[in-house]
């Protein structure tokens, strides 16, 4: 088997500061590279997805329980944050998201591109960069190294729902970023082994294992009412204080997160998997999911105090530009995110090859086709694309970091209903409710949407786009969107799961992980070709979009982990064009 092993080049917790230039645009250095396999707490091994929620607990072992854990419970805080973009313990930030999400997978997604070379470590899209290619990897190492130590103290087994709790984040988090990488130390990660070798489990364990814990912390979560008037006080007194991604600090959300979750992984399965998809989804639904905006789960600018990183990313350092694909999608269907969500380019663009031909600026907003090649520059003065669109400041700052959306909920049971599973409704139902919610804005500030959303759900024929760069003409394509937003019961089944995977993956922007995992396993929506596609491993060819990133290793032991158990978890060769357990190159039904 092909084999490419990358070299993270610093460990998760000893992150060297980034180099800045003059006008104060990054430069990221060696970062979140997920190198790093232990945390600094005292070691326990215990039984990390055993929850005993049926065991009589008195209020003195509570209380005892509590002192025992007290040095542990912000940690469940920062594994929070790390899911978007946190590190050390600090809320969301610009360096460690755009590790995390914005140098990689935002622009696989299809959603963002960069728009320069940063110092020439990245040729194009697909180029794999060692230290960028482990952003995802490291946060991870974050939310894992500072939810494992207390998944297996002893005493978490007296706080059961605070256990289900942090088992739920390790399992979010889990999914997530096997679906990236397709495998890693699943079993080994929460057993809290310490010491190579560490065994890679196959993506299907990954997945199979998540889903029995999720059972176990719905259970948990289930049983919560029948806790006696002191338990539940104590315990609202833990969860107001250490739960950041809920509006409500209710048991009963953290129940519908879990569920809905459950119901986002069913639906990864219709291809390998339908029957158990199926199973999985309408228990999900039956148990309860996602169904109201106070129930949505998001780390929240406006409540928790942090301003959204991709500001600063796009903004201030210049690092990252609208996608020509989102660009042609969104102005195919006339999305009201075009009217004021991203802003039209920032000054005169002069085409490369004929300085006749420019474009004023201030003109139209325009993206970047991915797969195009970089050059230096993070100023306009020395590079033109720094000018192409980005998001508007005012709408950017306050978006919330969604982890599961009342949109996304409702486009899984619409997918659901569609594939004739108990959903609870009609699809179309859920694709209306669905488009009704899937802004990004701050729900307080939705009215911009909200002006342009009645005639937007009325689109029944797409704008017969073209897409025009303005430095070079080669790079001009016309539109592959060729379905409406407007939904019809006539419609074939194809043309209704294409209609309802692109209003998801508009309402999931910027959820690239999750756009991204879509896109792979349905073909939606349509994207422009990838250029360059040899600037990658050399494993893809013209046309095909990249399935899965490569595994990362720094020492000798990982080398041998990764090449005893992990290209085995792999299921094919460690590269860019292998494809995940459940991304399966058949049709849709």
């Amino acid at each position: 088997m092909k084999r490419y092993i990358l070299f993270a080049a610093c460990g998760l917790f000893t992150l060297f500061g980034l180099q800045s230039c003059l006008l104060d645009y990054d430069t990221p250095g060696d970062e979140l590279t997920g190198s790093s396999e232990k945390g600094d707490y005292e070691t326990y091994f215990g039984k990390a997805d055993v929850i005993d929620y049926h065991k009589e607990i008195t209020e003195d072992g509570f209380i005892s329980a509590t002192d025992g854990l007290k040095n542990y419970f912000g940690q469940i805080m920062t594994a929070q944050y790390a899911l978007r973009g946190g590190k050390e313990g600090g809320l969301p930030g610009a360096h460690a998201y755009q590790y995390q999400f914005n140098l990689t997978v935002d622009n696989y997604a299809g959603y963002f591109c960069l728009p320069h070379n940063f110092d020439g470590r990245i040729r194009s899209t697909y180029y794999v960069n060692e230290d960028f290619n482990g952003g995802p990897n490291g946060s991870f190492g974050i939310v894992k190294n500072n939810l494992i130590p207390i998944l297996n103290h002893p005493q978490i087994d007296s706080i059961p729902e605070f256990k289900a709790i942090a088992l739920l984040l390790f399992n979010y988090g889990a999914q997530d970023i096997a679906d990236i990488y397709s495998t890693f130390p699943y079993k080994d990660f929460k057993a809290n082994k310490q010491d190579h070798p560490f065994t890679y489990d196959s993506h299907e364990t990954i997945y199979k294992g998540a889903i029995n814990n999720i059972d176990t912390i719905v259970a948990c979560f289930k049983n919560y009412p029948s806790r006696p008037d002191w338990y539940k006080k104590r315990f609202q007194n833990l969860i107001k204080r250490y739960d950041a991604v809920t509006v409500d600090k209710n048991i009963d959300t953290w129940c519908r997160f879990a569920n809905s979750l459950k119901l986002r992984m069913a639906m990864r399965l219709v291809k390998v998997e339908p029957e158990l998809a199926k199973k999985w989804a309408e228990e999900a639904v039956a148990a309860g999911v996602v169904e109201t905006l106070d129930q949505e789960i998001a780390l929240t600018p406006m409540m928790t105090g942090f301003t959204n990183p991709l500001l600063e990313i796009s903004k201030t350092w210049g690092d990252t530009r609208l996608n020509a694909s989102f660009e042609s999608l969104l102005s195919s269907l006339d999305h009201p995110y075009m009217k004021y969500y991203f802003l039209k380019n920032e000054n005169k663009l002069i085409d490369l090859k004929d300085p006749t031909k420019f474009l004023e600026a201030d003109s139209r907003v325009v993206g970047i086709r991915a797969g195009t090649r970089m050059i230096p520059g993070q100023s306009y003065a020395n590079n033109q694309r720094i000018a192409y669109s980005r998001m508007d400041e005012e709408s950017t700052a306050m978006a919330p970091l969604y982890l599961m959306k009342i949109s996304e909920v409702d486009f899984l049971r619409a997918e659901g209903a569609l594939r004739g599973w108990n959903m609870g409704g009609q699809a179309g139902f859920f694709y209306n409710r669905g488009i009704d919610n899937a802004y990004l804005d701050d729900r307080f500030m939705s009215y911009k949407y909200d002006e342009y959303l009645a005639d937007y759900k009325t689109v029944d024929t797409p704008v017969n786009y073209t897409y025009i760069d303005p430095l070079d003409s080669g790079n001009n394509i016309q539109s592959v969107t060729k379905i409406g937003v407007k939904w019809s019961d006539g419609d074939s089944q194809e043309t209704k799961l294409e209609k309802i995977i692109t209003q998801k993956y508009i309402a999931l922007f910027p959820d690239s992980h999750e756009a991204w995992a879509e896109l792979r396993r349905t073909g939606y929506p349509k994207i422009f070709p990838v250029l360059n596609v040899e600037d990658g491993d050399d494993s893809l060819t013209e046309g095909e979009i990249i399935r899965r990133m490569p595994l990362l290793g720094d020492t000798d032991a990982m080398i041998s982990d990764i090449l005893t158990t992990g290209l085995e978890a792999i299921g094919g060769d460690d590269v860019q064009a292998t494809r995940l357990w459940w991304d399966t190159d058949t049709s849709n039904f």
